[in-house]
């Protein structure tokens, strides 16, 4: 009775008679097979992105996603590879990118994302901070750090001053141009 109740309270009040879905029913097996699928390309793109050289290059990414496009049957043919892309659709391609170009380092407690089609490379805390604050995890020697541990040192601005400190993250320029 109070269930119906809710509902009829809901209706007068404008609201919809559509039932919230209870948080913890059974997620329906098109849920977990995006979840799957979803869980799987990200592990995939993980385990093989240092395959693809020169690393920290569009030409890389490129490299994968035809890889990806080859072993799922797709034809070398521009046609075929945009079909590829296509199915993949614009926001998992964006989930995949950025597992592409980021890196977790869990000892520094650092993350670094150096995607070649932004300006700079962006260093931030994994998590809280390790240190009394959290400018001990972003000062320039461990960010410097990461950065070398990545292969990042000699396609980025060595210079410090060209370095940028922002509130939660630390942005270093690439030294050339996107390749």
């Amino acid at each position: 009775m109070p269930q119906q109740f809710a509902v009829g309270a809901g209706r007068m009040a404008g609201m919809s008679d559509t039932p919230h879905p209870d948080p913890m029913a059974e997620p329906s097996a098109l849920a977990l097979q995006a979840t799957l699928v979803d869980f799987a390309l990200a592990e995939l793109v993980r385990q093989q992105r240092q395959s693809f050289q020169p690393l920290w290059s569009r030409e890389s990414w490129a490299k994968l996603l035809i890889w990806l496009a080859l072993n799922c049957g797709c034809g070398t043919d521009t046609a075929s590879l945009e079909a590829f892309a296509a199915a993949i659709g614009p926001s998992q391609t964006a989930r995949m990118r950025r597992q592409f170009f980021e890196r977790q380092l869990e000892d520094l407690n650092l993350i670094v994302l150096a995607d070649p089609a932004e300006q700079q490379v962006l260093v931030w805390p994994l998590g809280p901070a390790i240190g009394a604050d959290a400018a001990h995890d972003l000062a320039f020697d461990r960010v410097a750090a990461a950065l070398a541990r990545v292969g990042l040192n000699d396609q980025l601005v060595a210079d410090r001053s060209c370095w940028q400190s922002l509130e939660a993250l630390v942005a270093v320029p690439w030294s050339s141009p996107c390749s």
